[in-house]
């Protein structure tokens, strides 16, 4: 029995959500920076969407009223 064997390891072996392969520690949990930025591009381009609640306004989209100008005169 070596070292190795003795150590457990901290994150359950997964595949890579992209390709299926083994994930690998250095880029965990995908297998390689190929994957990984495929999946940070599709976030970027907005194809993962995490879906609000039914009647939800979001405020942050609406426009705020900012300072009136005074009116010189």
């Amino acid at each position: 029995m070596s070292v190795d064997d003795k150590v457990t390891p901290l994150r359950p072996k997964r595949p890579c959500p992209e390709c299926g392969k083994p994930s690998a520690r250095e880029h965990y949990p995908f297998c390689s920076v190929r994957c990984k930025d495929i999946d940070l591009n599709r976030w970027l381009k907005g194809a993962y969407v995490i879906p609000g609640r039914d009647g939800e306004e979001d405020e942050d989209d609406s426009p705020t009223p900012g300072p009136t100008p005074k009116d010189e005169g």
